[in-house]
C-alpha cells in the first residue's frame, strides 16, 4: 500500500496480495484516523461478504474467489472502545458480469485498489445494541 494526504482527503493505492481491511486498519492507526468516510474501486481475487438477518441479529457470510471488478466499495471509519472500527459494503461483478455484494468482512486485491479516505475533525465510538444486534454509533449529548 501506498499514500498520500491532501488537506483532509487522503488517497490509497492498494496493491496485489494485499487484504483491504487489514491494510486500511493499518493506514488508520498510523495516520490516527478516528473518523472518515471511503470510497474506492479496484479488481480482487477473493472476498468475503455479509448479509445481516435482521430477525435472527445474526450475520451469513459468503466467500468468493475469481476474478472480479469492485463497482462500489463504501463506507466510515470509526472507533469502538478506542479501536479502529470499519464498516464498508461492497459491490462487484464477475467475469459475466454478475453482481454480487454485501458487507465487507475480507478482500484481496488482485490488480490495485484506489481508495480515497475523506477524514473529519472529531471521533466518534460504537456500542453494541442488544435490540439491533449490531454496533451503533454512540453520539455523546453536549
Amino acid at each position: 500500500m501506498d499514500y498520500k494526504r491532501f488537506g483532509s482527503k487522503i488517497i490509497a493505492r492498494f496493491d496485489k496480495g494485499e487484504e483491504i481491511l487489514e491494510s486500511l486498519t493499518s493506514l488508520c492507526e498510523k495516520e490516527d484516523i478516528k473518523l472518515a468516510s471511503l470510497s474506492a474501486i479496484g479488481a480482487i481475487s477473493k472476498a468475503t461478504i455479509g448479509c445481516f438477518n435482521v430477525i435472527e441479529k445474526k450475520y451469513y457470510s459468503k466467500e468468493y474467489s475469481g476474478i472480479f471488478e469492485i463497482i462500489s466499495l463504501n463506507g466510515n471509519i470509526s472507533t469502538m472502545n478506542g479501536e479502529t472500527y470499519l464498516h464498508i459494503h461492497c459491490s462487484f461483478a464477475d467475469e459475466e458480469y454478475q453482481l454480487s455484494g454485501g458487507h465487507l468482512n475480507a478482500a484481496v486485491v488482485s490488480a490495485t485498489c484506489e481508495m480515497v479516505i475523506d477524514l473529519a475533525d472529531g471521533e466518534i465510538d460504537r456500542e453494541f445494541s442488544d435490540e439491533i444486534g449490531l454496533n451503533l454509533c454512540k453520539f455523546q449529548q453536549n
